[in-house]
């Protein structure tokens, strides 16, 4: 069953990054697709290709919108749009949380450490990665699980066949909105305003990080990801991954089989 939502502002720094993409006609199978690989194109040209699913608070599609506009915050849209959301947290076979730190050259929150994967299910994929409140309701989500099977891959170069979506576990809903003042200053221009989607997963998997997009990974215990997190290890943090962390990330970790 759907978790409600979570409202939790937070003022944090923000910046956006792309990368490239190609359309694919055909999937394994024969079936027609309608998706980007993540190659051919520029970061600049991912901000206006991509069209992120935009929603109202109470995570009701509302339409669709390129990831510059949605990211964008000004006088008119001073919180950007809000749109949809996910973001992964994958464990290996030993209960360790595989990190990435977001590569320098992004956009959006560069250098920040966070989560396995941060990313948009997009509008006019096929198959289909909007989830209808149906999918919600009963806890399955097939769309954003699509999405963070495509991500994974693009940022992390895990093969598709090594997460099956079904093994993935969504758990809750987060509503929160963050500008980017650490790269951007006190008037930010970027930001986001997201309802990010929470998804576990555990199982052996083979890495191959896109530079382009992810400056280092790590596997950490939770003794680990507690030091790396102590201020006086200096290191950045992404807004989403400290809320989530403060709010269930401790406790579903140390009842990781339950949680799952």
């Amino acid at each position: 069953a759907s978790s409600p939502l979570v409202w939790v502002p937070a003022r944090l720094g923000l910046r956006v990054r792309i990368s490239s993409f190609t359309r694919t006609e055909r999937g394994p199978m024969g079936e027609q697709t309608n998706q980007w690989d993540g190659t051919g194109m520029s970061q600049e040209d991912f901000m206006y290709k991509d069209e992120c699913i935009t929603l109202d608070d109470n995570d009701m599609v509302t339409g669709h919108a390129n990831k510059y506009v949605t990211h964008t915050f000004n006088v008119e849209q001073p919180r950007g749009i809000l749109h949809r959301a996910f973001s992964v947290f994958l464990f290996d076979e030993q209960g360790r949380l595989l990190l990435q730190q977001r590569a320098s050259t992004k956009i959006t929150f560069p250098n920040v450490w966070t989560n396995t994967c941060c990313s948009h299910p997009l509008h006019g994929y096929s198959p289909t990665e909007v989830d209808e409140p149906a999918d919600v309701a009963n806890g399955t989500t097939p769309g954003v699980k699509r999405a963070a099977v495509r991500k994974l891959k693009h940022e992390l170069g895990i093969e598709p066949e090594q997460v099956p979506v079904e093994k993935f576990k969504f758990l809750t809903r987060l509503h929160y909105w963050a500008a980017d003042t650490v790269t951007h200053g006190p008037s930010a221009e970027w930001g986001e305003h997201e309802i990010d989607y929470v998804l576990f997963f555990q199982g052996k998997v083979d890495t191959k990080a896109n530079p382009e997009e992810v400056d280092d990974i790590r596997y950490v215990t939770q003794d680990e990801l507690r030091a790396m997190m102590d201020p006086s290890s200096g290191l950045l943090w992404s807004p989403w991954f400290r809320v989530i962390c403060d709010t269930w990330l401790w406790k579903w970790w140390a009842n990781l089989e339950e949680t799952l």
